[in-house]
């Protein structure tokens, strides 16, 4: 429960832990109001029953002493009084309020007759305090006038326009921390996403450096770093385009100069380790130009590509090799030749070796969609499921220089899948094959 209700971004932890604080402030400044509205309240009931009790006292002074009880018990109190004229004191003589509260009480009540011939002869008070009161006045003839007090229980929150401040204050509170969090977060939010274009392409579009001085300077020194990396790969591609150009002309002269070599076997071996050099570069001019490449980002249907893939690999071997388990359309972004290409490469590895296999497509499940090769081959051992995507690395017996690899398919399909937002692994299967997983971005 806990886990499930603290939020796991900044954004949210901010705005709950600033939610719940504020709230807990507002709460305990409205009941500090709402107590001293209770205080001023008491004060406020204990002037009037004061007053009453004074109008009450002359009323019943002044009265025959046959209706005086009358008078008192019928006499217009405020909520919870009460009076009597009985021939004896309800107040027990220094009660429970007559140290020292109850001393200034009587004092304060004594006086209440206004010239001294009116005055009380005697006042009584007892009771507990803020629970009930028993106020007894000696009349002139021996009768006491004896007035009990219960007041009512205070309500704090019984005020309607409590609910309504809180909602109020906490509702404006919630608004004004929502705003603040989410301008606070999301240079973060910004700089995420920066970094997830950054690496699907290293020509991403810039971030602007603008806003507060610590997020400009983030944001300046990411731009320096997407400078660098754009700068790194083009560099190697550029290096590697090189080399791959250059070498073809010394491989053209040796070919040629094999030609003239008179042993045959000697000359079949040469140019066949000739064809392999070629393919290795031409294959590392493919790999050069696909990170070169500026193929736009598309949206497309996924099944339809896997569906095109399987087509064209059953075309070449001339049998239905490739079977495509897929349920329907699959829309996704991406580049769709170099999408193809990857996907190629990961079907045409498990025709060669496997002499067939299953494309099953997924998704999208969290967000991701996967798409599974599975062959029934020799699989890789675990020791090499991710040296395989080393480039010009060749697995041995199983995978070597006589099934025409060159060590660039896979190294090829991860990165462009890479590229994508995705990823591809290898595992074996039970009990023999293996699996090449891709994954993409739905």
């Amino acid at each position: 429960m806990t886990l499930r209700l603290w939020p796991r971004s900044i954004a949210g932890r901010t705005f709950l832990v600033l939610l719940v604080g504020l709230f807990a402030v507002q709460v305990v400044a409205l009941t500090i109001h709402a107590l001293d509205r209770v205080e001023i309240q008491r004060a406020q009931q204990a002037r009037e029953a004061i007053g009453r009790a004074a109008a009450l006292w002359r009323t019943v002074l002044m009265a025959a002493p046959d209706r005086r009880d009358a008078i008192a018990r019928g006499f217009d109190l405020p909520e919870g009084l009460a009076a009597s004229v009985d021939p004896r004191p309800l107040a027990p003589d220094r009660g429970l309020l007559a140290e020292p509260m109850g001393d200034r009480l009587a004092a304060g009540l004594a006086r209440i007759g206004g010239p001294p011939h009116m005055r009380p002869r005697e006042v009584l008070v007892g009771g507990v305090p803020r629970r009930s009161l028993t106020v007894s006045l000696r009349l002139p003839d021996g009768a006491w006038l004896n007035i009990t007090a219960r007041p009512p229980p205070p309500r704090p929150w019984s005020s309607p326009g409590f609910l309504a401040a809180l909602l109020l204050m906490t509702a404006a509170v919630a608004a004004l921390s929502f705003w603040a969090v989410r301008r606070t977060t999301r240079p973060i939010s910004n700089l995420a996403a920066a970094a997830e274009r950054l690496g699907r392409d290293v020509r991403a579009p810039r971030l602007p450096e603008t806003g507060p001085a610590e997020v400009a300077q983030a944001a300046a020194a990411f731009n320096t770093m997407a400078d660098r990396l754009s700068r790194f790969v083009a560099d190697r591609t550029a290096m590697l385009a090189a080399i791959g150009h250059d070498l073809r002309t010394p491989i053209t002269r040796l070919r040629l100069r094999a030609e003239f070599v008179e042993d045959e076997a000697l000359r079949a071996k040469m140019l066949a380790d000739l064809d392999e050099m070629e393919r290795m570069v031409a294959g590392t001019l493919a790999f050069a130009r696909d990170d070169a490449a500026t193929e736009p980002v598309v949206p497309l249907d996924l099944a339809a590509l896997v569906r095109t893939v399987a087509d064209e690999a059953n075309d070449i071997a001339g049998s239905e090799v490739v079977t495509v388990a897929v349920e329907g359309p699959l829309a996704v972004r991406g580049r769709p030749l170099a999408l193809k290409r990857a996907l190629a490469n990961l079907v045409g590895n498990a025709v060669a070796y496997a002499g067939g296999c299953v494309v099953r497509l997924a998704g999208p499940d969290r967000g991701v969609v996967r798409i599974a090769v599975e062959d029934e081959g020799p699989g890789i051992p675990e020791a090499e499921r991710e040296r395989v995507f080393q480039p010009f690395h060749r697995l041995e017996p199983s995978r070597n220089r006589e099934t025409g690899g060159s060590g660039l398919g896979l190294t090829i399909a991860r990165s462009i899948l890479r590229a994508h937002g995705g990823d591809v692994t290898v595992t074996n299967r039970s009990p023999s094959g293996l699996v090449a997983t891709a994954t993409l971005p739905a």
